[in-house]
């Protein structure tokens, strides 16, 4: 269904305007010449009865149903005005009433009201020249020259708001209170320009508030507006989008014409004469599936109560005047006949509008002829609907307010009186400003329902929730669905049975009438460009932000310690992270355990074995020196594993810093003593004495003093501490060491690549040297690992944050001393368990002599045994060994720059163990 069909309806771009028309045709006759006053038509009232006070009535008996072409280029033509029973049954509640009070013994005793009523056709001149002619006496034409007070106290009207404005500004310099029974507009609490302005319908700034609370409760964000071209109309659209926008909710209205097929939702602001040209070019159009939105002003209209609209205006929602009951309502309009009122001219109208007939011929009319004694009955609804007077108890409650004010006036006691030198009203003079001040403090109740009004003329704000349903029948009914009611505090006001109601369609489903749909938690909404509020887009939030609301307008950051769970809907506490004794703190552990135990278990063979030519050839002091030095540098690993604190920040660089150190100045003592050996094989060398065990001590004492120093001085300065890092991933926090000082962490690297390098360069000098089995090649071997592994360990540990760039630290570590252990030892193990036949002191008498012929004679040959261990089995067993290691430890370095999780470095890891 598309609504753009309407298009031609539409005579305004913000809102659809529907436009009243005259009932009746004004003419200008040419000025006579004798320039006699004469009058030249006659406005006389409908019902007339005489009583000691008299009060007017104005009611649209009829409504305008067509407009006629008001273009000023030439007479127009006469009004169609058709009938309205349901007004007619509120005029007569108002004689109804008035007969109540004078039969009353208790009100008005020994006084009697009377009353003028006249037809405004629901339209504001009809209703100026009724209020002109209520003010005359009962005939115009015989009217007296004004003297003294009014003859008319008060005015009961009008129904629309445009009329009233028109009646209260013609009354209001007469000062004659004027009490409305159905005009709502917001504009007459304006004292200055209503003063005499009262109603006993609630003002529209209730219904406005009323009808957004309706549109919040059903989630309707976009819909249509449609209004009167008239005072209520603009004032009800004003007051609506202004209570939605204090209210913070998304509204947008547009024009019927211009509703695409998301605004399923009609709010209108009209009379049910207005509705009626409208509502049949709408039925025309066959457009249905609109759930419209109603006004007190048309709500309980009988004149759409017809089968034939509830496919057009089932489902219809409004707020409607508080019902009440007039116990003899009923048998007073069965009293009204054309019988009774045979000149009656809208008593003929009302039975021909109920029967289609006409009870007398001499109207014109030509209809079948009707003998007027017809019963009516209770299918007359549009007339003899009594059983929840709305509009009609409003007139009652009105006629009782003007009869209680002049009661209250009557009983003035003299010198007591509200006036000028405390003086009362006189009981055969009253005047309407005198009225109007008991008006204004006038309190009755009826049927149980207090009545009085505010300073502004304003009553007790009560609407009934109004459901239009299938009868039985098949015409419309007017169910009660729920309650408004002003006087309770804000957001209790509104009462619903959802449950109750039956929308558009005859669906039982709430219908939707959103330009977009809600963003759930964990959205945020974005305003499309161009476009209305409540058209938006739903965008996530970003990592670290939630929403955790249904149409939020931005995302919250989380606290610093918190970040957003995966719907961005919550702050959970940030995953704590360091290398903890999981799979990869496990893996490091054990290899770190098995490097420590094969040390000492090197240590064990070389201490059982101590006294073997290979062992004390090789400097069995240095040698043991450097496994202890290995040990504690495979158990130093264990200090980065596990939660970083101040004491394991500080130990772990310092330990394994220092026990490194120790270790490289064993084998750089090592390396000396091999140069020295070589030197000593010459006749007339005597640099041995320089490398005895006191010197080799001192060089390792004081290669790593220098070290222990730099340490101190670190730990003195800035030393290490445990920190929170939330910068390389902000969805967790990395524990880890923060080094304090960066140069007293580059200076500990640096010294111990320094003595690798001095250590790598002398035993790569020394590496063919002949000697008591000459270690200089695989002390080459282990500083070319050696300084591999910390060269690549640069570049991996500054990219690796946190129990990353510990890690990496520990393979290092690790790698470095596997290289350092295989390569000096293993060549070693080899010869002490596999070969010990090797390991005497003929065999290291006889390697020296060879050694010392090789270097004599160049050409001439050596042991073969010598040549496998040394140059074959050997040095291949060295170079299998580091080759492993280093690509071990290139695999680790490639991998831990790619590693984005820790789960992920898991994962590889039992790849490669797999």
């Amino acid at each position: 269904m598309h609504l753009l069909a309407l298009l031609p309806l539409l005579v305004s771009v913000s809102d659809l305007i529907l436009t009243s028309a005259p009932s009746i045709s004004i003419f200008f006759p040419a000025t006579s010449a004798t320039k006699v006053c004469t009058l030249q038509n006659s406005f006389q009232p409908d019902f007339v009865a005489e009583g000691d006070f008299v009060i007017g009535g104005i009611f649209p008996l009829h409504y305008n149903q067509e407009m006629p072409d008001l273009n000023s280029t030439y007479l127009p033509p006469p009004v169609n005005c058709r009938f309205d029973p349901r007004a007619f049954r509120w005029a007569q509640t108002l004689r109804l009433a008035v007969d109540e009070i004078n039969q009353s013994s208790e009100l008005l005793p020994n006084n009697t009201l009377g009353y003028k009523i006249f037809d405004s056709c629901a339209y504001p001149l009809t209703g100026q020249r009724a209020a002109l002619a209520m003010l005359n006496g009962l005939k115009e034409r015989d009217a007296p020259v004004c003297s003294g007070a009014s003859p008319l106290l008060a005015v009961i009207g009008e129904s629309g708001s445009a009329q009233s404005i028109v009646v209260s500004r013609i009354l209001r310099p007469f000062r004659i209170p004027m009490i409305s029974y159905f005009s709502s507009c917001a504009c007459f609490t304006d004292r200055r320009k209503f003063p005499t302005f009262f109603r006993v319908i609630p003002n529209d700034d209730y219904q406005v508030k009323a009808i957004a609370q309706l549109l919040i409760h059903f989630n309707w964000t976009w819909v249509g507006l449609v209004r009167g071209d008239h005072e209520y109309g603009r004032f009800a659209v004003q007051g609506l989008k202004l209570k939605i926008i204090t209210q913070s909710f998304n509204f947008w209205s547009q024009d019927l014409g211009n509703l695409n097929s998301l605004a399923k939702v009609v709010v209108v602001f009209s009379a049910e004469g207005e509705m009626t040209p409208f509502l049949r070019d709408y039925m025309n159009q066959n457009i249905t599936g609109i759930q419209w939105v109603a006004s007190e002003a048309w709500v309980t209209a009988s004149v759409f109560t017809g089968s034939e609209y509830y496919p057009f205006l089932g489902g219809t929602i409004g707020f409607g005047i508080r019902k009440g009951h007039i116990q003899k309502l009923w048998e007073y309009l069965q009293t009204v006949n054309p019988q009774q009122y045979p000149d009656n001219v809208l008593v003929h109208e009302l039975w021909e509008a109920l029967y289609g007939c006409s009870s007398s011929q001499s109207f014109g009319s030509r209809l079948p002829s009707c003998s007027g004694q017809e019963l009516l009955l209770e299918q007359h609804s549009a007339y003899m609907n009594t059983s929840s007077p709305r509009v009609a108890y409003n007139v009652y409650k009105a006629v009782y307010a003007v009869a209680h004010s002049l009661h209250n006036l009557l009983l003035c006691q003299k010198d007591r009186g509200p006036f000028l030198n405390n003086s009362c009203a006189q009981s055969n003079n009253i005047h309407p400003w005198q009225l109007q001040h008991y008006l204004q403090e006038v309190t009755f109740d009826i049927d149980g329902e207090e009545v009085n009004f505010d300073l502004k003329g304003d009553s007790i704000p009560y609407y009934d929730v109004i459901n239009w349903q299938r009868g039985t029948g098949g015409n419309i009914e007017f169910v009660n669905v729920g309650l408004f009611d002003g006087t309770k505090s804000a957001g209790e006001e509104l009462v619903i049975q959802d449950s109750a109601i039956m929308y558009a369609g005859h669906q039982s489903k709430v219908p939707v009438s959103i330009c977009s749909t809600s963003c759930f938690p964990g959205y945020r909404k974005a305003v499309r460009r161009g476009e209305p509020l409540c058209c938006f887009d739903c965008v996530p939030c970003d990592t670290g932000k939630i929403s955790n609301q249904t149409n939020s307008v931005d995302c919250t950051f989380c606290p610093e310690d918190f970040w957003s769970n995966e719907n961005r809907t919550a702050c959970i506490s940030k995953k704590v992270e360091f290398l903890a004794y999981d799979t990869l703190g496990i893996i490091l552990t054990l290899i770190a355990v098995v490097g420590a135990c094969l040390t000492m278990a090197v240590f064990a063979v070389f201490f059982y074995h101590r006294n073997t030519a290979i062992v004390r050839v090789n400097n069995s002091e240095l040698s043991f020196f450097i496994l202890f030095a290995l040990t504690l540098c495979f158990l130093c690993c264990l200090v980065f594993i596990g939660e970083p604190t101040v004491w394991s920040c500080m130990l772990r660089h310092t330990a394994f810093s220092i026990t490194f150190s120790l270790c490289i100045s064993c084998i750089l003592g090592k390396t000396l003593v091999v140069l020295a050996a070589f030197t000593a094989t010459r006749p007339g060398d005597n640099i041995m004495k320089w490398l005895g065990p006191k010197q080799q001590r001192a060089i390792i004492f004081g290669s790593t003093a220098v070290q222990v120093i730099i340490c101190v001085a670190w730990l003195i300065d800035a030393p290490p501490y445990p920190s929170r890092n939330t910068e390389y991933e902000r969805s967790k926090i990395i524990l880890e060491c923060s080094v304090g000082s960066n140069l007293a962490f580059w200076c500990v690297l640096g010294y111990i690549g320094l003595q690798a390098c001095l250590c790598f360069v002398l035993a790569f000098l020394a590496r063919k040297l002949p000697g008591n089995f000459n270690e200089a090649k695989f002390i080459t071997f282990s500083m070319l690992i050696f300084c591999a592994v910390w060269l690549a360990f640069i570049p991996a540990y500054i990219s690796s944050p946190g129990n990353y760039a510990d890690a990496v630290e520990s393979f290092a570590i690790l790698a470095s001393g596997f290289g350092l252990l295989f390569c000096l030892f293993a060549p070693k193990c080899y010869i002490i368990l596999l070969k010990p036949e090797k390991n005497t002191k003929q065999r290291a008498t006889m390697l020296n002599t060879s050694a010392a012929i090789q270097t004599k004679f160049p050409r001439c040959g050596t042991n073969k045994d010598l040549s496998y261990i040394l140059r074959g089995g050997v040095n291949k067993i060295c170079l299998y060994v580091c080759i492993v290691i280093y690509t071990f430890f290139k695999m680790i370095y490639l991998f831990s720059l790619n590693f984005s999780s820790l789960h992920l470095v898991e994962c590889r890891l039992n790849t490669m163990i797999g």
